[in-house]
């Protein structure tokens, strides 16, 4: 390990600074994603969030949510930054979910319940 990891180590050992910085919006790998609350009076945004899985038994599972937050962490520096998006997750094990045989879009039926989970954060990069 190079003095420069050493450092940012440290660095994240501390954990983030107390502010974090909130946006309504996020870009990355040419998506841009809104949260529910800028998409709200607009015709189009785009506020789903789709992550691929797995469970403890291997089998693949695809998470479905909408974006609520967009969360900045800072780590003590300007290079140790780590975006989260805060989702509401859709349970959809019981008829929540349409896939178009055609064109394979996923909806989402959004009269589904609430997935109760712990987790609602997941990194941007996912």
């Amino acid at each position: 390990m190079g003095v420069s990891a050493t450092i940012s180590l440290s660095l994240l050992s501390l954990g983030p600074e107390r502010k974090v910085k909130c946006y309504n919006g996020y870009f990355i790998n040419g998506y841009i994603f809104r949260t529910k609350e800028y998409g709200h009076g607009r015709k189009t945004y785009n506020n789903g969030v789709c992550i691929k899985g797995s469970t403890s038994s291997e089998f693949e599972v695809d998470y479905y949510g909408r974006l609520e937050e967009v969360m900045e962490l800072q780590y003590h520096s300007e290079q140790n930054r780590v975006f989260l998006f805060k989702c509401y997750w859709y349970d959809i094990t019981d008829k929540g979910i349409i896939v178009d045989p055609h064109y394979g879009l996923v909806e989402i039926n959004l009269k589904v319940r609430h997935r109760n989970v712990n987790d609602v954060f997941v990194f941007v990069k996912q």
